[in-house]
Protein backbone atom coordinates (compact mmCIF):
# COMPACT_ATOMS: atom_id res chain seq x y z
CA UNK A 1 0.00 0.00 0.00
CA UNK A 2 1.43 3.39 -1.03
CA UNK A 3 1.67 6.30 1.45
CA UNK A 4 -1.35 8.04 -0.03
CA UNK A 5 -3.55 4.97 0.41
CA UNK A 6 -2.20 4.46 3.94
CA UNK A 7 -3.07 8.05 4.82
CA UNK A 8 -6.57 7.64 3.39
CA UNK A 9 -7.04 4.40 5.35
CA UNK A 10 -5.99 6.10 8.60
CA UNK A 11 -8.37 8.98 7.97
CA UNK A 12 -11.25 6.59 7.31
CA UNK A 13 -10.41 4.60 10.45
CA UNK A 14 -10.34 7.79 12.54
CA UNK A 15 -13.75 8.75 11.14
CA UNK A 16 -15.24 5.35 12.02
CA UNK A 17 -13.79 5.60 15.53
CA UNK A 18 -15.23 9.10 15.97
CA UNK A 19 -18.72 7.93 14.94
CA UNK A 20 -18.49 4.95 17.30
CA UNK A 21 -17.32 7.10 20.22
CA UNK A 22 -20.11 9.61 19.68
CA UNK A 23 -22.74 6.86 19.58
CA UNK A 24 -21.26 5.29 22.72
CA UNK A 25 -21.47 8.63 24.53
CA UNK A 26 -25.09 9.10 23.51
CA UNK A 27 -26.04 5.57 24.57
CA UNK A 28 -24.04 5.25 27.79
CA UNK A 29 -23.26 8.83 28.82
CA UNK A 30 -19.89 9.22 30.57
CA UNK A 31 -19.56 6.03 32.61
CA UNK A 32 -16.74 5.30 35.02
CA UNK A 33 -15.55 1.85 34.04
CA UNK A 34 -14.48 -0.65 36.66
CA UNK A 35 -10.72 -1.15 37.21
CA UNK A 36 -10.75 -4.15 34.86
CA UNK A 37 -12.20 -3.73 31.38
CA UNK A 38 -12.93 -7.00 29.57
CA UNK A 39 -12.66 -6.04 25.90
CA UNK A 40 -14.31 -8.30 23.32
CA UNK A 41 -14.50 -7.75 19.57
CA UNK A 42 -17.61 -9.22 17.92
CA UNK A 43 -18.78 -9.54 14.31
CA UNK A 44 -21.86 -11.58 13.42
CA UNK A 45 -21.76 -13.44 16.73
CA UNK A 46 -25.45 -13.24 17.63
CA UNK A 47 -25.59 -17.03 18.09
CA UNK A 48 -22.76 -16.93 20.62
CA UNK A 49 -22.98 -13.57 22.32
CA UNK A 50 -25.49 -14.35 25.08
CA UNK A 51 -23.43 -17.30 26.26
CA UNK A 52 -20.26 -15.21 26.15
CA UNK A 53 -21.86 -12.42 28.19
CA UNK A 54 -23.09 -14.87 30.81
CA UNK A 55 -19.65 -16.48 31.12
CA UNK A 56 -17.71 -13.28 31.77
CA UNK A 57 -16.76 -12.77 35.44
CA UNK A 58 -17.94 -9.73 37.40
CA UNK A 59 -14.69 -9.80 39.38
CA UNK A 60 -11.15 -10.74 38.38
CA UNK A 61 -8.29 -10.84 40.87
CA UNK A 62 -10.64 -9.37 43.48
CA UNK A 63 -11.27 -6.35 41.25
CA UNK A 64 -14.66 -5.46 39.69
CA UNK A 65 -15.00 -5.69 35.91
CA UNK A 66 -16.80 -3.87 33.12
CA UNK A 67 -17.61 -5.82 29.97
CA UNK A 68 -16.94 -3.76 26.85
CA UNK A 69 -17.99 -5.38 23.56
CA UNK A 70 -16.95 -3.69 20.32
CA UNK A 71 -19.40 -4.52 17.56
CA UNK A 72 -17.46 -4.47 14.30
CA UNK A 73 -20.43 -3.52 12.14
CA UNK A 74 -23.78 -4.30 13.80
CA UNK A 75 -25.38 -6.40 11.07
CA UNK A 76 -27.20 -8.89 13.31
CA UNK A 77 -28.51 -6.91 16.27
CA UNK A 78 -25.82 -8.04 18.71
CA UNK A 79 -25.53 -4.57 20.25
CA UNK A 80 -29.13 -4.63 21.47
CA UNK A 81 -28.52 -7.98 23.19
CA UNK A 82 -25.39 -6.65 24.90
CA UNK A 83 -27.07 -3.49 26.16
CA UNK A 84 -30.16 -5.38 27.30
CA UNK A 85 -27.80 -7.54 29.36
CA UNK A 86 -26.51 -4.40 31.07
CA UNK A 87 -23.08 -4.35 29.44
CA UNK A 88 -21.33 -1.73 27.30
CA UNK A 89 -21.47 -1.90 23.50
CA UNK A 90 -19.27 0.17 21.21
CA UNK A 91 -20.71 0.07 17.71
CA UNK A 92 -18.43 0.64 14.73
CA UNK A 93 -20.69 1.63 11.81
CA UNK A 94 -18.78 -0.53 9.32
CA UNK A 95 -16.88 -3.80 9.55
CA UNK A 96 -13.11 -3.26 9.53
CA UNK A 97 -11.61 -6.25 11.29
CA UNK A 98 -10.81 -7.57 14.73
CA UNK A 99 -7.66 -5.48 15.09
CA UNK A 100 -9.44 -2.19 14.48
CA UNK A 101 -12.26 -3.24 16.82
CA UNK A 102 -9.91 -4.14 19.66
CA UNK A 103 -7.88 -0.95 19.23
CA UNK A 104 -11.14 1.00 19.55
CA UNK A 105 -12.00 -1.00 22.65
CA UNK A 106 -8.63 -0.20 24.23
CA UNK A 107 -9.25 3.47 23.52
CA UNK A 108 -12.65 3.42 25.22
CA UNK A 109 -11.22 1.51 28.19
CA UNK A 110 -8.54 4.18 28.69
CA UNK A 111 -10.88 7.09 28.11
CA UNK A 112 -13.43 5.90 30.67
CA UNK A 113 -11.05 5.06 33.47
CA UNK A 114 -10.12 1.37 33.34
CA UNK A 115 -6.75 0.50 34.89
CA UNK A 116 -6.36 -2.94 33.31
CA UNK A 117 -7.51 -4.52 30.05
CA UNK A 118 -8.11 -8.20 29.45
CA UNK A 119 -9.38 -9.58 26.16
CA UNK A 120 -11.58 -12.52 25.25
CA UNK A 121 -13.25 -13.87 22.11
CA UNK A 122 -16.92 -13.49 21.19
CA UNK A 123 -17.18 -16.99 19.77
CA UNK A 124 -17.22 -18.96 23.02
CA UNK A 125 -13.67 -20.31 22.61
CA UNK A 126 -12.27 -18.59 25.71
CA UNK A 127 -12.85 -19.66 29.31
CA UNK A 128 -13.84 -16.81 31.62
CA UNK A 129 -11.85 -18.39 34.47
CA UNK A 130 -8.64 -17.97 32.44
CA UNK A 131 -8.91 -14.18 32.52
CA UNK A 132 -7.70 -14.15 36.12
CA UNK A 133 -4.78 -16.39 35.15
CA UNK A 134 -3.40 -13.83 32.69
CA UNK A 135 -4.30 -10.72 34.70
CA UNK A 136 -2.76 -11.82 38.01
CA UNK A 137 0.91 -11.11 37.08
CA UNK A 138 -0.04 -7.63 35.82
CA UNK A 139 -1.98 -6.77 38.98
CA UNK A 140 0.85 -8.08 41.16
CA UNK A 141 3.38 -6.00 39.22
CA UNK A 142 5.57 -8.79 37.84
CA UNK A 143 4.54 -8.24 34.21
CA UNK A 144 3.23 -5.50 31.92
CA UNK A 145 1.80 -7.75 29.21
CA UNK A 146 0.66 -11.35 29.64
CA UNK A 147 -0.42 -13.67 26.85
CA UNK A 148 -2.46 -16.82 27.26
CA UNK A 149 -0.98 -19.98 25.76
CA UNK A 150 -2.92 -23.03 24.62
CA UNK A 151 0.37 -24.89 24.28
CA UNK A 152 1.12 -24.39 27.97
CA UNK A 153 -2.53 -25.20 28.69
CA UNK A 154 -4.75 -27.14 26.29
CA UNK A 155 -6.77 -26.82 23.12
CA UNK A 156 -9.93 -28.56 21.94
CA UNK A 157 -9.07 -27.91 18.30
CA UNK A 158 -8.40 -30.95 16.14
CA UNK A 159 -7.25 -28.86 13.16
CA UNK A 160 -3.73 -30.23 12.67
CA UNK A 161 -2.72 -27.47 10.25
CA UNK A 162 -3.88 -24.67 12.55
CA UNK A 163 -2.21 -26.31 15.56
CA UNK A 164 1.03 -26.68 13.61
CA UNK A 165 0.81 -23.02 12.66
CA UNK A 166 0.63 -22.08 16.35
CA UNK A 167 3.92 -23.93 16.92
CA UNK A 168 5.68 -22.51 13.84
CA UNK A 169 4.70 -18.89 14.47
CA UNK A 170 5.75 -19.29 18.10
CA UNK A 171 9.21 -20.40 16.93
CA UNK A 172 9.42 -17.57 14.37
CA UNK A 173 8.49 -14.76 16.75
CA UNK A 174 10.68 -16.23 19.50
CA UNK A 175 13.65 -16.02 17.11
CA UNK A 176 12.81 -12.54 15.83
CA UNK A 177 12.16 -11.03 19.26
CA UNK A 178 14.67 -13.12 21.25
CA UNK A 179 11.88 -13.83 23.70
CA UNK A 180 10.26 -17.24 24.21
CA UNK A 181 6.69 -17.20 22.90
CA UNK A 182 4.65 -20.38 22.57
CA UNK A 183 1.28 -19.03 21.36
CA UNK A 184 1.31 -15.83 19.33
CA UNK A 185 -2.40 -15.67 18.43
CA UNK A 186 -4.17 -16.47 21.66
CA UNK A 187 -7.26 -14.29 22.20
CA UNK A 188 -6.73 -14.08 25.99
CA UNK A 189 -4.26 -11.41 27.06
CA UNK A 190 -3.90 -8.85 29.83
CA UNK A 191 -2.10 -5.52 30.16
CA UNK A 192 -2.28 -2.18 31.87
CA UNK A 193 -4.66 0.05 29.93
CA UNK A 194 -2.01 2.76 29.60
CA UNK A 195 0.28 0.39 27.68
CA UNK A 196 -2.13 0.27 24.75
CA UNK A 197 -1.64 4.02 24.19
CA UNK A 198 2.11 3.53 23.73
CA UNK A 199 1.88 0.88 21.02
CA UNK A 200 1.52 1.38 17.30
CA UNK A 201 -1.55 -0.64 16.37
CA UNK A 202 -2.42 -0.34 12.70
CA UNK A 203 -3.49 -3.80 11.56
CA UNK A 204 -7.26 -3.92 10.97
CA UNK A 205 -7.51 -7.70 11.03
CA UNK A 206 -4.53 -9.94 11.92
CA UNK A 207 -3.66 -7.94 14.99
CA UNK A 208 -2.48 -10.47 17.59
CA UNK A 209 1.11 -10.61 16.38
CA UNK A 210 1.30 -6.83 15.92
CA UNK A 211 0.21 -6.26 19.53
CA UNK A 212 2.58 -8.94 20.83
CA UNK A 213 5.64 -7.81 18.87
CA UNK A 214 4.98 -4.13 19.60
CA UNK A 215 4.60 -4.79 23.34
CA UNK A 216 7.86 -6.77 23.55
CA UNK A 217 9.68 -4.20 21.39
CA UNK A 218 8.50 -1.40 23.68
CA UNK A 219 10.31 -3.01 26.62
CA UNK A 220 7.14 -4.27 28.31
CA UNK A 221 7.79 -7.16 30.70
CA UNK A 222 6.26 -10.17 28.99
CA UNK A 223 4.95 -13.45 30.37
CA UNK A 224 2.79 -16.34 29.20
CA UNK A 225 0.26 -18.30 31.23
CA UNK A 226 -1.56 -21.60 30.44
CA UNK A 227 -5.15 -21.26 29.23
CA UNK A 228 -7.77 -23.40 27.51
CA UNK A 229 -8.82 -22.87 23.89
CA UNK A 230 -12.33 -24.29 23.46
CA UNK A 231 -14.05 -25.39 20.29
CA UNK A 232 -16.31 -22.73 18.75
CA UNK A 233 -19.86 -23.12 20.08
CA UNK A 234 -21.63 -21.88 16.92
CA UNK A 235 -20.99 -20.20 13.59
CA UNK A 236 -17.76 -20.22 11.60
CA UNK A 237 -14.44 -18.41 11.85
CA UNK A 238 -14.14 -15.07 10.02
CA UNK A 239 -10.38 -15.52 9.53
CA UNK A 240 -10.62 -17.53 6.31
CA UNK A 241 -8.96 -20.80 5.35
CA UNK A 242 -5.71 -22.00 6.85
CA UNK A 243 -3.60 -21.06 3.82
CA UNK A 244 -4.85 -17.48 3.47
CA UNK A 245 -4.83 -16.98 7.23
CA UNK A 246 -1.25 -18.23 7.53
CA UNK A 247 -0.07 -16.07 4.64
CA UNK A 248 -1.68 -12.91 6.03
CA UNK A 249 -0.51 -13.64 9.55
CA UNK A 250 3.08 -14.14 8.37
CA UNK A 251 2.92 -10.86 6.46
CA UNK A 252 1.88 -8.99 9.61
CA UNK A 253 4.57 -10.72 11.71
CA UNK A 254 7.37 -9.75 9.35
CA UNK A 255 6.09 -6.24 8.67
CA UNK A 256 5.66 -5.47 12.37
CA UNK A 257 9.06 -6.91 13.27
CA UNK A 258 10.72 -4.82 10.56
CA UNK A 259 8.90 -1.69 11.73
CA UNK A 260 9.73 -2.26 15.41
CA UNK A 261 13.30 -3.56 15.07
CA UNK A 262 14.83 -0.18 16.02
CA UNK A 263 12.92 -0.04 19.32
CA UNK A 264 13.77 -3.67 20.03
CA UNK A 265 17.50 -3.02 19.60
CA UNK A 266 17.32 0.14 21.74
CA UNK A 267 15.65 -1.69 24.64
CA UNK A 268 18.05 -4.61 24.35
CA UNK A 269 21.01 -2.20 24.58
CA UNK A 270 19.48 -0.33 27.53
CA UNK A 271 18.96 -3.56 29.47
CA UNK A 272 22.59 -4.71 29.14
Amino acid sequence: MNPRDQRRQRQMSELVDAVALEEFSQAHGSPQLAPVAIVVAAYRERENIEGVLAAMPTQICELPTSLLVVIDGDEDGSAAIIRAHGDFAVIAPVNRGQGAALALGYRVARQYGATYVVTADADGQTDGDDLAVVLRPVVEGSADFVNGSRRLGRTESHDAVRNLGVVLFGVLISMLMRTRVTDTANPIRAMRAELTAKLRLEEPQFQASELLISAIASGARFQERPVTMRARTAGTSKKGGNLSYGRNYARVVLRTWWRERGRTAAHATAST
